[in-house]
């Protein structure tokens, strides 16, 4: 099975054509462009640099979030679009996930950390064990200091990655004991992760539902919020 996968949830963007015994190609972007300009033009050099016609394609796997609310509605759109137009079947998979996919057969605990503004990070917790990767909690939206607490609790190895890392790894080193981080070509979700783990789940049968497909996002929109905001203040007029 030879599929497309696209994360557009943080500010890269990132695609890649893969199948079950080989990575065809990979694009990446991690610096000031725009999900909405960029891309298409990465998917349409992708499939011509590879001579790959897109309606040779068994199917599409796309990041679900969390992360940014445009990027994942932009990703989501466009994956939307490709399945439609082509009649195959498409899947979301965490960008969590696929990040921490990245330091698969790591010992101790995974933690990819996305910025989520305010001194939150979005994340999850994770293991590598019988060549799986196994989610050990919930999706968060978390402080960073919380996420600290909970995982001094474990008393146990823990291995950072993501976006996030720069912003708080001086706190990190100093908080955590057995503190260890990937390196930096690893703290971006990898369209190529993300497409692996998708194609486990399109393989055996797993699809998403074109209509009813959206983005999570753990937390409410700046839109949403102020709108709330506004309700409160006229209740209490």
């Amino acid at each position: 099975m030879k599929i497309l996968s696209l994360d557009s949830s943080t500010e890269s963007a990132t695609c890649a054509i893969l199948d079950e015994y080989k990575l065809f190609g990979e694009i990446t972007f991690n610096y000031k462009k725009q999900h909405s300009t960029v891309l298409m033009p990465i998917i349409d050099k992708l499939l011509k640099d590879l001579n790959i016609d897109i309606n040779s394609l068994d199917g599409f796997v796309v990041s679900k979030g969390p992360g940014s609310f445009t990027g994942l509605r932009i990703g989501a759109a466009v994956i939307k679009g490709l399945s439609q137009g082509t009649g195959k079947p498409f899947i979301g998979v965490s960008s969590l996930d696929a990040l921490a996919y990245n330091l698969c057969y790591t010992p101790g605990i995974i933690c990819p950390i996305l910025d989520a503004l305010r001194g939150n990070v979005y994340t999850a917790l994770y293991n590598f064990k019988n060549d799986n990767l196994n989610i050990t909690s919930k999706y968060m939206i978390i402080p960073i200091d919380d996420l600290i607490e909970l995982l001094n609790h474990h008393n146990k190895p823990v291995y950072f990655l993501g976006d996030a890392v720069p912003k708080f790894k001086e706190k990190l080193m100093s908080k955590i004991k057995d503190v260890h981080f990937a390196p930096i070509h690893l703290n971006v979700v990898k369209a190529s992760s993300l497409g692996e783990l998708g194609l486990k789940l399109l393989d055996s049968g797993f699809k998403d539902d074109l209509y009813e497909f959206a983005p999570v996002y753990l937390r409410k929109s700046q839109a949403e919020r102020e709108y709330e905001k506004k309700l409160e203040s006229y209740k209490n007029d």
